[in-house]
Protein backbone atom coordinates (compact mmCIF):
# COMPACT_ATOMS: atom_id res chain seq x y z
CA UNK A 1 0.00 0.00 0.00
CA UNK A 2 3.02 2.27 0.84
CA UNK A 3 4.79 1.69 -2.20
CA UNK A 4 1.23 1.89 -4.38
CA UNK A 5 1.08 5.51 -2.89
CA UNK A 6 4.71 6.32 -3.63
CA UNK A 7 3.80 5.07 -7.37
CA UNK A 8 0.61 7.23 -7.14
CA UNK A 9 2.22 10.59 -5.69
CA UNK A 10 5.02 10.20 -8.40
CA UNK A 11 2.53 9.76 -11.23
CA UNK A 12 0.99 12.80 -10.09
CA UNK A 13 4.41 14.74 -9.84
CA UNK A 14 5.59 13.15 -13.71
CA UNK A 15 1.92 14.64 -14.86
CA UNK A 16 3.12 17.98 -14.30
CA UNK A 17 6.22 17.38 -16.38
CA UNK A 18 3.98 15.54 -18.91
CA UNK A 19 1.54 18.50 -19.52
CA UNK A 20 3.73 20.67 -19.68
CA UNK A 21 5.90 19.44 -22.09
CA UNK A 22 2.87 18.10 -24.04
CA UNK A 23 1.14 21.17 -24.12
CA UNK A 24 4.28 22.93 -25.08
CA UNK A 25 5.44 20.79 -27.88
CA UNK A 26 2.13 19.38 -29.01
CA UNK A 27 -0.83 21.37 -28.11
CA UNK A 28 1.17 24.29 -29.35
CA UNK A 29 2.60 22.20 -32.00
CA UNK A 30 1.19 19.61 -34.48
CA UNK A 31 -2.05 19.60 -32.83
CA UNK A 32 -3.07 22.99 -32.45
CA UNK A 33 -6.36 22.72 -34.55
CA UNK A 34 -7.22 21.22 -31.47
CA UNK A 35 -6.26 23.16 -28.83
CA UNK A 36 -6.93 26.87 -30.60
CA UNK A 37 -10.37 26.36 -29.15
CA UNK A 38 -8.73 26.82 -25.42
CA UNK A 39 -6.76 29.99 -27.07
CA UNK A 40 -10.32 31.87 -28.64
CA UNK A 41 -13.21 33.45 -27.01
CA UNK A 42 -16.07 30.41 -26.39
CA UNK A 43 -18.66 29.97 -28.24
CA UNK A 44 -19.97 27.24 -25.54
CA UNK A 45 -19.80 25.59 -22.41
CA UNK A 46 -17.17 22.70 -24.05
CA UNK A 47 -14.12 23.34 -26.32
CA UNK A 48 -12.45 20.93 -28.85
CA UNK A 49 -9.36 21.26 -26.50
CA UNK A 50 -11.88 19.05 -23.89
CA UNK A 51 -10.80 15.94 -25.71
CA UNK A 52 -7.46 15.92 -24.04
CA UNK A 53 -9.47 15.64 -20.87
CA UNK A 54 -11.05 12.69 -22.33
CA UNK A 55 -7.71 11.28 -23.45
CA UNK A 56 -6.60 11.24 -20.03
CA UNK A 57 -9.38 9.74 -18.79
CA UNK A 58 -9.10 6.69 -20.85
CA UNK A 59 -5.80 6.36 -20.19
CA UNK A 60 -6.21 6.51 -16.45
CA UNK A 61 -10.03 3.95 -16.67
CA UNK A 62 -7.08 1.27 -18.81
CA UNK A 63 -4.56 1.36 -16.09
CA UNK A 64 -7.69 0.92 -13.57
CA UNK A 65 -8.82 -2.19 -15.30
CA UNK A 66 -5.74 -3.77 -15.79
CA UNK A 67 -3.93 -3.08 -12.84
CA UNK A 68 -7.14 -3.59 -10.30
CA UNK A 69 -7.43 -7.54 -10.49
CA UNK A 70 -4.01 -7.84 -8.30
CA UNK A 71 -3.69 -4.02 -6.84
CA UNK A 72 -0.78 -3.65 -8.93
CA UNK A 73 1.52 -0.86 -10.33
CA UNK A 74 -1.06 0.07 -12.85
CA UNK A 75 -3.74 0.80 -10.90
CA UNK A 76 -1.69 2.93 -8.57
CA UNK A 77 -0.62 4.66 -12.13
CA UNK A 78 -3.90 5.78 -12.91
CA UNK A 79 -4.73 6.57 -9.10
CA UNK A 80 -1.77 9.41 -10.30
CA UNK A 81 -3.19 10.34 -13.07
CA UNK A 82 -6.70 10.52 -11.98
CA UNK A 83 -5.91 12.60 -9.21
CA UNK A 84 -3.73 15.00 -11.21
CA UNK A 85 -7.14 15.29 -13.98
CA UNK A 86 -9.11 15.94 -10.83
CA UNK A 87 -7.26 19.19 -9.47
CA UNK A 88 -6.28 20.17 -13.21
CA UNK A 89 -10.78 20.24 -13.81
CA UNK A 90 -10.87 22.23 -10.46
CA UNK A 91 -7.60 24.36 -10.63
CA UNK A 92 -7.87 25.32 -14.51
CA UNK A 93 -11.57 24.47 -15.71
CA UNK A 94 -12.93 25.72 -12.44
CA UNK A 95 -10.58 28.70 -10.55
CA UNK A 96 -8.70 30.06 -13.65
CA UNK A 97 -11.44 29.69 -16.17
CA UNK A 98 -14.55 29.73 -14.29
CA UNK A 99 -16.13 27.76 -16.47
CA UNK A 100 -18.18 26.97 -13.20
CA UNK A 101 -18.55 30.20 -11.00
CA UNK A 102 -17.67 28.35 -8.01
CA UNK A 103 -14.88 30.23 -7.39
CA UNK A 104 -13.98 34.13 -6.30
CA UNK A 105 -10.22 35.58 -6.80
CA UNK A 106 -7.90 34.24 -3.94
CA UNK A 107 -5.73 36.45 -1.83
CA UNK A 108 -3.24 33.11 -1.75
CA UNK A 109 0.18 34.28 -3.22
CA UNK A 110 0.61 31.14 -5.10
CA UNK A 111 -3.10 31.12 -6.78
CA UNK A 112 -2.81 34.44 -7.37
CA UNK A 113 0.95 33.34 -9.45
CA UNK A 114 -0.79 30.75 -11.08
CA UNK A 115 -3.72 32.89 -12.31
CA UNK A 116 -1.05 35.73 -13.34
CA UNK A 117 1.00 33.03 -15.38
CA UNK A 118 -2.03 31.38 -16.93
CA UNK A 119 -3.23 34.91 -18.22
CA UNK A 120 0.15 35.80 -19.40
CA UNK A 121 0.41 32.16 -21.22
CA UNK A 122 -3.19 33.63 -23.06
CA UNK A 123 -2.49 36.92 -23.69
CA UNK A 124 -1.18 35.22 -27.12
CA UNK A 125 -3.81 34.37 -28.95
CA UNK A 126 -1.39 32.34 -31.66
CA UNK A 127 0.43 29.25 -31.60
CA UNK A 128 3.55 30.92 -30.96
CA UNK A 129 4.87 33.16 -28.68
CA UNK A 130 3.33 31.75 -25.33
CA UNK A 131 4.86 30.96 -21.97
CA UNK A 132 4.10 29.05 -18.81
CA UNK A 133 2.95 25.86 -20.04
CA UNK A 134 2.38 24.10 -17.15
CA UNK A 135 -0.95 23.69 -14.55
CA UNK A 136 0.51 23.76 -11.07
CA UNK A 137 4.13 24.38 -11.46
CA UNK A 138 4.85 28.45 -11.44
CA UNK A 139 7.67 30.65 -12.56
CA UNK A 140 9.07 32.08 -9.49
CA UNK A 141 8.74 35.54 -11.58
CA UNK A 142 5.18 35.15 -11.51
CA UNK A 143 4.94 34.57 -7.41
CA UNK A 144 7.32 37.79 -6.98
CA UNK A 145 4.47 39.82 -9.23
CA UNK A 146 1.84 38.00 -6.66
CA UNK A 147 3.30 38.99 -3.85
CA UNK A 148 4.07 42.53 -5.19
CA UNK A 149 0.55 42.63 -6.27
CA UNK A 150 -0.46 41.60 -2.81
CA UNK A 151 1.56 44.29 -1.04
CA UNK A 152 0.07 46.97 -2.65
CA UNK A 153 -3.28 45.95 -1.93
CA UNK A 154 -2.66 45.46 1.32
CA UNK A 155 -0.85 49.27 1.58
CA UNK A 156 -3.95 50.57 -0.15
CA UNK A 157 -6.23 49.20 2.05
CA UNK A 158 -4.88 50.33 5.02
CA UNK A 159 -3.58 46.87 6.21
CA UNK A 160 -0.08 45.41 6.57
CA UNK A 161 1.55 41.94 5.27
CA UNK A 162 2.90 39.81 8.13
Amino acid sequence: MIIGIGIMLLTFGLMEVKAWLMHKYVLHGFLWKLHRSHHTPKKSFFEWNDLFFAYYGLLAMLCFIYGSENMDFRFWIGAGISLYGFLYFVVHDLYIHRRLKIFGKADNVYLRALDIAHRVHHKTRGRDGSESFGMLWVHPKFIRLAKKTASQRNVAGGTLLN
